[in-house]
């Protein structure tokens, strides 16, 4: 049965007595099937699984909604129970004490793309993975890949930090349509699921290819050029995986492609590594 935790002094004192490898899966709540994908993927690797279920008020902007932001407390501990030991959830107050608390700073990066349409919000990311690493102190953590510049961001972090802890990325978590999984698909009707495949049917055209430079920037150029009027698209761009850098002509070695779009007012993410050269 899994324990509900809500205090961070209670959380540090259990994970003291803990032995074996620990994981930790972050989470805002909410859980949906996605979420327990990741958890799975951690509980091979670990013989204590904590997932954290806290809404994190620094990754929210001045036009999002903090407070409209779903709770489901006692949903996501039922759907947790027997995959994970501990489900730490504690108050905002809990974890932010202090009326405006300090926050990492993670640079440019956190500026780019998905850092460009939420100034601020991979700040609070970096903030609060940062003081679950500190409060929990785990061995292993698991991020999806499907928020590629979170993992990126994450990933820079524990660099520049020397935080002991490995990062496990687990693959994306697809409908049988090829959808990445979201909450937000359920906005959608059947023929806005039709549409929203423009997104991973570009990305399956080109995932696992290898291919130069300027093929795959124009291959991007003309998707978005040719694309229904139903799908407007925020980016679809190659990246430098660890800078999150667009790439230019020249390029060559990992890199991945990352797009967003709206389809029926629904904002949609997606991405996929692919080699670049000849």
């Amino acid at each position: 049965m899994t324990r509900l935790i809500t205090t961070i002094a209670e959380m540090r004192d259990i994970r003291a007595s803990l032995t074996g490898r620990v994981g930790l899966v972050p989470t805002m709540g909410s859980l949906h099937d996605g979420h327990l994908t990741l958890m799975r993927r951690a509980r091979e690797q670990s013989d204590v699984l904590i997932v954290s279920d806290f809404v994190n008020p620094l990754q929210f902007g001045p036009n999002e909604d903090y407070d409209r932001y779903p709770r489901d407390l006692d949903g996501d501990l039922a759907k947790v129970d027997g995959l994970a030991d501990y489900l730490f959830a504690p108050s905002a107050e809990e974890m932010y004490p202090a009326e405006e608390p300090f926050q990492v700073d993670v640079g440019r990066i956190g500026t780019v793309f998905e850092g460009a349409m939420r100034p601020g919000h991979f700040n609070g990311v970096a903030t609060v993975v940062l003081k679950l690493f500190t409060i929990i102190r785990p061995d292993i953590a698991v991020f999806g890949q499907k928020d590629a510049q979170q993992l990126a961001v994450i990933r820079r972090l524990v660099r520049d930090f020397n935080v002991p802890v490995d990062i496990i990325p687990a693959p994306i978590s697809r409908e049988g349509s090829g959808l990445a999984r979201s909450s937000r698909n359920a906005y959608l009707d059947e023929d806005g699921r039709w549409h929203a495949l423009a997104l991973s049917g570009l990305l399956k055209d080109l995932s696992g290819r290898r291919m130069p430079a300027p093929e795959l920037l124009h291959a991007l150029e003309q998707a978005r050029a040719t694309s229904s009027t139903d799908v407007q698209w925020d980016y679809a761009e190659a990246v430098d995986p660890a800078t999150f850098e667009p790439i230019d002509s020249s390029f060559t070695g990992d890199a991945v492609v990352i797009v967003a779009a709206r389809v029926q007012g629904v904002r949609l993410l997606d991405n996929a590594e692919i080699t670049v050269g000849t």
